[in-house]
């Protein structure tokens, strides 16, 4: 059975992120894509945004949490973002991508992956 998927790619947002004492002072930025199943088949059916999903608000609410935190770890951010979206938009499961642009010399990227 095929599954719809409802995605948000490189949502760019700065916070405070890392372990060493600069990181803690200056704001970095952050990507994070966020991908999740949903039946699409109501909301192309109705053309109603009360049958779909609001990903502006998605956006809103995750962008503001990302602004306000301050964590040592992507991992930690990961979490609490994956937590904001399942209890918030009652949304059961996501694939969550979050990284930080340049943090490694030689490398475009780094950063994980969660399920939830």
């Amino acid at each position: 059975m095929m599954q719809d998927i409802i995605y948000i790619k490189d949502l760019r947002v700065k916070t405070i992120i890392g372990i060493f004492d600069w990181e803690r002072k200056v704001r970095q930025e952050v990507s994070i894509d966020i991908e999740f199943p949903f039946d699409c088949v109501k909301a192309a059916s109705t053309d109603s945004i009360d049958d779909a999903i609001d990903y502006k608000a998605i956006t809103k609410a995750v962008i503001k949490f990302v602004e306000d935190s301050s964590f040592n770890l992507q991992e930690s951010l990961a979490e609490g973002i994956a937590s904001l979206i399942k209890n918030d938009f009652d949304i059961k499961s996501l694939k969550l991508r979050v990284s930080k642009p340049g943090a490694l010399r030689g490398a475009k990227d780094v950063g994980l992956i969660i399920y939830r």
